[in-house]
């Protein structure tokens, strides 16, 4: 029955291509001018020795004949993907780069065009000029009023991201698939962005008027920067859809009809920005929350050993406060934060067995009726960012070297956009979130350049609110009343009903579903339980809540030359910033460091790690529910440094005494990675751009478990005689490996296999094997589900069901590699500062470790590599390069060829500037 569709389809598609033949070069607007003039700033003092990268390349809007064409034919429009072939070689060219080849690999990030680079010029309005250039297509929007260089930022953000702006601002407003239909994706999306950041207009609304009334002059400076670029966002809107060069997504979504050209892309407004702020927000700037789970594996653990002793066991797996965690403030300098209280009171531990996570998804029909409906894919997830900066005194040249980006996963087009903007009051470039980028949020200035890494301390606490019933009756676990400060207070109901049909983008049937939270004045509610034989409702309360652009003050003080002129002036733009970051800076004078973050101050006792009892006597300090706001730890308590001999980050603990608000801050974490190669190179002295680089290269294809737990393994295998050849061949293979720098990479540029494939693909079987040996038996299975369920046992590259999904490049950010290390060396009678409470490798015995490694290694030197990389949809089984590669996963009708595996930012920068103003 599906052949005849099929035929339809073809038959329609070939009659658009066309009727579409004319639209495969947009049409020039009208404004477009008739020659292209060269912008040149003089403010620009990196030199010539910024670059930038961001894959796979600028542009990210195609019409209906380009997508058709490039289904039919592969092309790709213009500098849709230009950027990642350059990305993609760093793997293969690392080991020759020096400073001369950077930009092979990299763009030329300096201001302005040089008249001979640029490739269009488009003046849509008389205030402000975009011009692109011929290698990138990047726009260097250039404003003599700000008005008009704000116009100009949406202008080209709709000419490079309109499609990916619409879904997103739909996504963060919970109704994506009603928009772009019920793919599983989709559904996975607005159930994944929805319930963290609930909101009617009204609430969005609110936030608008907040930054414009509560903020001073620079709210109402933000808002209308802001409006401004709504404004430059409709003007394209407009213009393309009359002019028929608008995203072809919208025709094969059903929402614009190919030939008579009928229907609407819905005006932008300022709302828009809150929602899209929420999806970014809640991708890359939360952190904590979790409470509920940690509090299960933490009963797990005292119904396994007795109160005292599960304590101590449970808090020996938190690792608050590691001695041994790397640190990005190393040198001694504590930032008291969420620590463990020494006299705790408030927590509120559920009774073993009753809790139930909160069901979000109700009336289902259709195609949302399904199995598969029922747990879509998460395909967005949190994939951190690295930093690496090294102070002037350790550099050739004696200015600071910075290479740093964030990871935001690898999207086509990517979730950044790269900008210029020249006009009053701004002066940067670099990336921005298209739909928010008024400003540039990651970049340079003209003497100084910034970027960040997720922080993620905690931000989010859990709450367990008493339910009640407002007649009086007795309440249930279903209950939807709570007692709040002593009153019985209906919950708020916030609900979406979303419903979708089938088009030529999506053919998924249709179908509906409803879409429920509840909203109390600590949050929405995530379980319910009971304490103590009483029903209570857990809740989830984020600081930056209601609150979701009013970082917008940070970013505009970031892109205003006149406020930052030193280090220690950006120091005190991020404090304006309340997601949770790490912010590092260079200029040529200064490296510096600050953690950003709306910190709530919580009261004596309470402890930020499990949930608190919803009582007054244990709020934030000063909390005001109405407005979500409270009394925050003031800046001298963050995280902060200038001058320190080197910074290295990569999601790892701050500083000491800032207490890690989840699990995983021990003594072997991926920032180890980056910091065993750039101390190194502090010490020798003469740190370039190309060797920081190196560093960052080298980590960014290294397995973590290979370079700091092979060692140990080894030694437990190896402290007697191996018998067994089979266990004796994979140790060989290991060992070599590890000599050769275990690292995950090709033999050859394009021979797509990896070198010392056999030993990446023990180590792959491996891993989850001897961890579930190695602890398992000792905590018990009850306590050891319990204890995956807060930190997952492996994220190799192509561990797909680890946090971030499969081919998503970032990897081994979480596992048990602290938890594997303490007790082998502990085993091994090595030193260890701060171990487990017990150990567990064989009870404690080397023979009965050793042995339980052996057999392991045995049954994953015996896997085959299609049992051991299974097919995927992307790769077919037992293709391990390919189960590793990165995909630049389509939102969109474009896709684009994998690339090779690396542990890297998406966005990333090398930058050392000579002189300053």
């Amino acid at each position: 029955m599906r052949r005849p569709a099929t035929r339809t389809r073809t038959a329609v598609a070939t009659a658009l291509i066309a009727l579409g033949a004319a639209l495969l070069t947009p049409a020039a607007s009208a404004a477009d001018a008739p020659a292209p003039l060269p912008i040149a700033d003089p403010t620009d003092y990196c030199g010539q020795q910024c670059a930038d990268i961001l894959p796979p390349g600028q542009s990210g809007n195609a019409t209906l004949a380009q997508i058709l064409a490039h289904k039919a034919f592969g092309t790709l429009p213009a500098h849709t993907s230009d950027q990642l072939a350059r990305y993609d070689s760093l793997v293969a060219g690392y080991p020759g780069l020096t400073d001369a080849k950077v930009n092979e690999f990299f763009n030329d990030a300096s201001f302005g065009v040089p008249a001979d680079q640029v490739e269009s010029t488009t003046r849509p309005r008389s205030d402000v000029t975009i011009t692109r250039d011929k290698k990138s297509g990047v726009p260097h929007i250039k404003g003599t009023t700000r008005y008009g260089t704000s116009f100009g930022a949406g202008y080209a953000a709709a000419q490079d991201r309109l499609w990916q702006m619409d879904l997103f601002r739909h996504v963060g407003r919970g109704d994506l698939t009603p928009f772009a239909g019920g793919a599983l994706a989709n559904q996975g999306l607005e159930q994944q962005f929805w319930p963290q950041a609930p909101y009617t207009e009204a609430d969005l609304q609110a936030q608008v008027d907040r930054i414009r009334t509560a903020e001073g002059e620079r709210g109402r400076l933000a808002m209308e920067d802001a409006q401004a670029y709504i404004d430059g966002i409709n003007t394209y809107r407009v213009q393309s859809k009359n002019g028929r060069y608008f995203p072809g997504e919208y025709v094969l979504t059903g929402h614009i009809n190919s030939i008579t050209n009928a229907g609407e892309i819905k005006p932008f407004k300022l709302t828009d920005l809150i929602a899209l702020a929420s999806v970014v927000g809640g991708l890359f700037g939360g952190g904590g929350g979790g409470e509920v789970q940690a509090a299960l594996s933490l009963l797990s653990a005292q119904q396994t050993y007795g109160l005292e002793e599960g304590t101590r066991v449970w808090e020996s797996f938190r690792e608050r406060e590691d001695p041994e965690a790397v640190l990005t403030v190393h040198d001694g300098t504590s930032f008291p934060y969420a620590q463990k209280p020494a006299d705790p009171r408030g927590a509120a531990l559920p009774d073993a067995g009753s809790v139930t996570a909160e069901q979000l998804v109700y009336d289902r029909t259709g195609s949302a009726a399904t199995a598969a409906a029922a747990n879509p894919p998460k395909l967005m997830k949190p994939s951190m960012s690295n930093a690496l900066l090294v102070s002037g005194a350790k550099t050739a040249s004696g200015h600071p070297v910075a290479v740093f980006g964030p990871q935001t996963g690898y999207l086509a087009p990517q979730l950044l956009m790269l900008q210029e903007l020249q006009g009053p009051g701004i002066s940067a470039r670099g990336a921005s979130f298209a739909g928010v980028s008024m400003y540039v949020q990651l970049g340079r200035g003209q003497d100084y350049a910034w970027s960040a890494t997720s922080a993620g301390q905690d931000i989010t606490d859990t709450f367990a609110v008493e339910l009640c019933e407002p007649g009086g009756g007795a309440p249930t676990r279903t209950s939807t009343s709570y007692l709040y400060r002593g009153t019985c207070t209906p919950m708020e109901k916030l609900e979406h009903t979303n419903a979708w049909k089938s088009s030529v983008a999506d053919p998924t049937p249709g179908g509906s579903y409803r879409m429920q939270v509840w909203r109390t004045n600590y949050g929405i509610v995530t379980h319910r339980a009971t304490i103590a034989g009483k029903p209570v409702a857990y809740t989830a309360l984020r600081s930056t809540y209601r609150h979701e652009a009013d970082s917008i003050i940070g970013f505009q003080m970031f892109n205003d030359p006149s406020y930052v002129k030193d280090a220690r002036t950006f120091q005190e733009a991020a404090q304006h910033i309340g997601y949770a970051f790490n912010w590092f800076y260079a200029d040529s004078r200064e490296a510096a460091y600050y953690n950003s973050g709306s910190n709530p101050v919580r009261p004596a006792g309470v402890d930020a790690a499990l949930p608190v009892q919803g009582k007054q006597s244990y709020e934030w300090q000063g909390f005001d529910p109405v407005a979500n706001t409270a009394a925050y730890t003031p800046p001298a308590e963050h995280p902060q440094s200038i001058g320190q001999d080197y910074y290295i980050s990569w999601n790892n603990k701050q500083a000491k005494g800032y207490g890690a608000a989840g699990f995983g801050m021990g003594s072997v974490h991926r920032g180890d990675l980056l910091d065993q190669r750039v101390k190194p190179l502090v010490a020798a002295g003469g740190v370039t751009r190309a060797k920081l680089t190196q560093a960052m290269a080298d980590a960014a294809v290294t397995d973590l478990r290979a370079e700091n737990l092979l060692p140990e393994l080894l030694a437990v295998l190896r402290s007697a005689p191996v018998t067994d050849p089979a266990v004796g061949a994979a140790i060989d293979k290991l060992a070599a490996w590890q000599a050769a720098g275990t690292e995950r990479k090709e033999t050859a540029p394009g021979s797509k296999t990896y070198g010392h494939a056999d030993a990446v693909r023990i180590m792959d079987a491996w891993w989850p094997l001897l961890v579930e040996a190695e602890f398992k038996p000792g905590l018990g299975a009850p306590l050891y589900d319990a204890l995956r369920a807060s930190l997952t046992v492996d994220e190799a590259p192509n561990a797909g069901h680890g946090p971030t999904g499969s081919h998503a490049g970032s990897a081994f950010q979480y596992g048990w590699w602290s938890y594997v290390d303490k007790d082998l060396r502990t085993l091994l009678g090595r030193p260890v500062s701060g171990p487990l409470a017990r150990a567990y490798c064989g009870s404690g015995s080397l023979p009965a470790c050793r042995d339980a490694m052996t057999a392991t290694l045995k049954q994953a030197a015996a896997a085959t590599p299609a049992a051991v990389y299974p097919a995927d949809g992307t790769c077919a089984a037992g293709n391990q390069w390919c189960a590793d590669a990165i995909v630049q996963r389509p939102v969109g009708g474009l896709s684009h060829p994998q690339i090779n595996w690396q542990n890297r930012p998406t966005y990333q920068q090398v930058v050392e500037f000579p002189a300053h103003r």
